[in-house]
């Protein structure tokens, strides 16, 4: 080879970095932007509700409204994996999402009193929408990484700060927006930001669309395939009793707050938790995992669990801020894995499909896990965390090693 040759190969390789690199902040950018609308969307709608003189049922029955739907959202998601382009899939959806969300904020002050059911409707069909901007935008890093298995998974790590920044982003700017602007306001924000990150999705990189000789599989047959497949099997049982287990952290932080001088004590707490995810998301783009996905999942679902016995045993304000913090980095941790056997193990003709399950179900659970927390803390105060590790570390089962399957 030329010397020539050998300089223009030379090059070449930075330059497919800086558009990686590129491609990833932009990915970063929208992922934030489309993921803070769907993740502040209960709170805007609580605080507007509340604004408008609604009653605390009706108020939360509206945020429901909104979370309840992410179920039916697998059942859309096929279209993602079938589509020329699924940019505009994704696109489409969160611009879908703000306009609904945006009308049924400006409808329910004038409708409320007499009859709030076309708000709750347009909420409804909103949410259904949602793990598209959550879980589907997630099956664009693949091919916005590269090939090579440890620019994935650096990718992945960025993906974690992504739903870490926009779970705190999306309701701690709907909070400030209220307090200064009304609630209404904060809504509209809130839906102006998913039709700014529609566009921002478009400014992606292209990926390659399926050929069309490959078979796209049902939403009920994508279920099978997760159910047959041991690696995507495993991903879905822990990734949903790891959510169920760590959405009793916030309840237990509320109940034990009275003890460590006072209700604030419950904010520090649980935004502790959300320093340990973007601590977990930090290390993580230092050192991405390097383990085979199946079986790392395993050990860091028992590193969760590891530390809600240790969130248990902290008798001081002090101590319990360390230990919501170790709890958020071992869930940043094993996220980030989760994602990693989404991408890996997944059939290509299904990913799409797959990465909305996963989220969906979730969200769902993470909802249970929240009401089965309120439910038992009434007995003690200890019930909430000893039933969700009991259950982490049941499902915490050593996988043997998989290989990825690269599609």
């Amino acid at each position: 080879m030329s010397s020539g040759s050998t300089r223009s190969v030379g090059l070449g390789v930075p330059h497919r970095k800086d558009r990686r690199v590129g491609a990833l902040a932009r990915y970063v950018f929208a992922a934030t932007l489309v993921r803070s609308a769907d993740g502040g969307a209960v709170v805007a709608i609580v605080l507007l509700a509340h604004a408008c003189g609604m009653p605390g049922w009706l108020a939360g029955l509206l945020g429901a409204s909104i979370t309840a739907p992410h179920l039916l959202g697998p059942f859309i998601a096929r279209r993602l994996d079938t589509a020329r382009d699924g940019r505009k899939v994704i696109a489409c959806s969160a611009v879908l999402h703000g306009v609904l969300l945006g009308a049924a904020a400006l409808l329910l002050p004038v409708v409320w009193p007499i009859w709030p059911i076309w708000p709750a409707m347009l909420l409804f069909v909103s949410g259904i929408f949602g793990p598209m901007l959550t879980g589907g935008i997630s099956s664009r890093l693949p091919s916005i990484a590269g090939p090579e298995l440890r620019s994935q998974r650096r990718a992945q790590s960025w993906d974690v700060a992504s739903c870490g920044l926009s779970g705190t982003l999306g309701p701690a700017a709907v909070a400030w927006i209220a307090a200064t602007s009304g609630a209404l306001t904060a809504t509209l924000a809130l839906a102006g930001a998913a039709v700014v990150g529609a566009g921002a999705v478009l400014a992606l990189p292209r990926q390659e669309p399926l050929d069309q000789a490959v078979v796209v599989p049902s939403p009920g047959r994508t279920l099978s395939i997760i159910w047959e497949r041991g690696p995507l099997r495993r991903t879905l049982g822990l990734t949903v009793t790891v959510a169920f287990s760590v959405a009793a952290l916030p309840i237990y932080a509320v109940a034990t707050a009275p003890g460590f001088g006072g209700a604030a004590a419950a904010g520090t707490l649980i935004a502790a938790y959300g320093v340990g995810n973007l601590l977990g998301s930090a290390a993580l783009m230092l050192r991405p995992l390097r383990r085979a996905a199946d079986p790392l999942m395993s050990s860091l679902a028992a590193l969760v669990a590891a530390t809600l016995i240790v969130v248990m045993l902290t008798p001081t304000l002090p101590t319990s801020l360390i230990a919501f913090c170790l709890a958020g980095i071992a869930n940043a941790l094993f996220f980030a894995a989760t994602l990693a056997a989404r991408s890996e193990y997944a059939p290509i003709e299904a990913r799409g499909q797959i990465f909305i399950w996963v989220g969906a179900l979730k969200i769902a659970a993470g909802s249970a896990g929240t009401a089965a927390a309120g439910a038992t803390i009434a007995q003690t105060v200890w019930a909430p965390l000893l039933l969700a590790t009991a259950l982490t570390a049941a499902a915490a089962r050593p996988a043997s090693s998989s290989n990825p399957v690269h599609a």
